[in-house]
């Protein structure tokens, strides 16, 4: 790991896994331009599972440094993770996915864990490598559940875990036990709100789960698709089926936050950290539950928005919620601060993406460039 190295770039060889001609590629090569440095060496995802021989090759550069980005959603790599999954866990290969559909299962978790196992087992033989996050780590922060136990064991702050959610059924039990009417519903292995519902009811009976989640029904079944828009059911028909469905995929609950106000919506805090340090942060702004800049909500200056006590409470949780990474220098943590206590929601292994967001001048790809540059040999 980098271990917080601080300098100017120096044009050693930068490695990077990740999807050619994709969003953070680009982004990282532009930033690479504008500081001057060499293009980044690209291994593409889908042509590694292929040919294993493309990383060993591009990681003999000596020293280098090596990242390891977001295989994306693109079907095909998805579909091929799938197949080596599906064939770890001695399964046979589920259908795969329509474009847009939620099926983040663990099949695909257990193909995505073997690819990052074997990088591991690479890189123990390359101890010239610089890593900037460490296979380990980023598999940790992918499995949301065992993420959140994770910081809750070591006493970061975090809604109250309740547990998985094995159905519908499940769930009533669930609130009953802890005397509960509102609580959110998050896919093990999901990332931008994918699966994601908020589920509320009253002691009337009535009930309404609100979620990125399209329930789509034809003659293969009942499937679920993200959409930008949220969708909000009522019909305890409809919301049954959503959350049958989306058990099948490994969901598990915890306990409803309120988020601090602002106007007619709510917001919680995007942060990046660097080295263990908050760098680049970011208040996400949305009237409904979930804030995700790619929902149509808005971004807001978070200096604008937290008082001290806030402001304190923020830097000090991402400190701590990093500090229990100590082999991740970058890392997206997604805080509701409020009335000076901060709560992480999660944490983001590739939460990086934040387009034109600027910390002491850089994006978040320029400044991640800047901190992890090595010492001369």
């Amino acid at each position: 790991m980098l271990d917080g190295i601080h300098g100017k770039p120096n044009g050693e060889p930068f490695i990077l896994l990740g999807v050619r001609g994709g969003k953070r590629e680009k982004l990282m090569q532009a930033a690479r331009q504008a500081l001057g440095l060499p293009t980044a060496v690209v291994v593409d995802w889908a042509e590694w599972l292929e040919q294993p021989a493309l990383l060993t090759a591009a990681l003999s550069a000596r020293p280098c440094v090596f990242k390891i980005d977001s295989p994306g959603d693109d079907a095909r790599l998805h579909g091929m993770l799938m197949h080596q999954g599906s064939a770890a866990l001695g399964r046979g290969v589920p259908r795969l996915p329509d474009t847009g559909e939620i099926a983040v299962s663990g099949a695909w978790f257990a193909g995505f864990s073997l690819a990052l196992q074997r990088v591991e087992a690479e890189l123990a033989a390359l101890p010239h490598v610089q890593v900037m996050n460490t296979p380990r780590e980023l598999l940790l922060m992918t499995d949301k559940l065992a993420c959140q136990q994770h910081f809750a064991a070591r006493g970061i702050p975090i809604p109250r875990l309740l547990g998985p959610v094995e159905g519908y059924a499940h769930l009533r039990a669930v609130l009953d036990e802890h005397g509960l009417n509102q609580v959110f519903l998050k896919t093990r292995y999901g990332s931008s709100a994918s699966g994601v519902v908020a589920y509320r009811r009253n002691s009337r009976g009535a009930e309404q789960a609100t979620s990125s989640a399209d329930l789509v029904r034809g003659e293969g079944g009942a499937r679920l698709y993200n959409v930008k828009r949220l969708r909000s059911y009522n019909a305890q028909a409809d919301i049954v089926q959503l959350i049958d469905l989306l058990a099948d995929q490994q969901t598990y609950a915890e306990a409803w936050i309120s988020k601090p106000r602002l106007g007619d919506g709510h917001y919680d805090v995007r942060v990046v950290t660097l080295g263990g340090q908050p760098a680049h942060r970011v208040a996400r702004v949305g009237t409904r539950m979930m804030t995700n800049l790619h929902l149509d909500n808005q971004r807001a200056d978070v200096a604008g928005l937290l008082g001290e006590k806030d402001h304190a409470a923020l830097e000090q949780t991402a400190r701590a919620a990093a500090a229990t990474f100590p082999q991740s220098h970058v890392i997206g943590l997604d805080i509701v601060v409020r009335k000076g206590r901060a709560h992480v929601l999660e944490a983001n292994a590739f939460g990086d993406l934040l387009p034109k967001l600027l910390w002491q001048g850089q994006d978040t790809y320029a400044a991640q460039l800047q901190s992890c540059a090595s010492h001369e040999a």
